[in-house]
């Protein structure tokens, strides 16, 4: 998938943990964990909006956008 999270990157610049960041996000720390390792389709705004609040970042901290060979480059 072209898209890739970088929460573990944000995570480890904070000093924070998956759990702490799970509490004071609202979720649980299983939904941090697959939200880490990319294996979700989705993600609701207001929880990324919670997590760039407890995070002190921007979504595009977080996601990054990587075409691959079957992605074009230019739309």
């Amino acid at each position: 998938m072209p898209i890739v999270v970088n929460l573990d990157v944000m995570l480890a610049r904070r000093k924070m943990r998956s759990r702490e960041l799970a509490e004071r996000v609202g979720i649980t720390e299983q939904n941090i964990s697959l939200l880490k390792s990319g294996k979700v389709r989705g993600v609701r705004f207001d929880t990324l909006s919670r997590i760039c609040a407890v995070l002190e970042c921007q979504p595009g901290d977080l996601l990054e956008y990587r075409p691959g060979p079957e992605e074009p480059d230019e739309p």
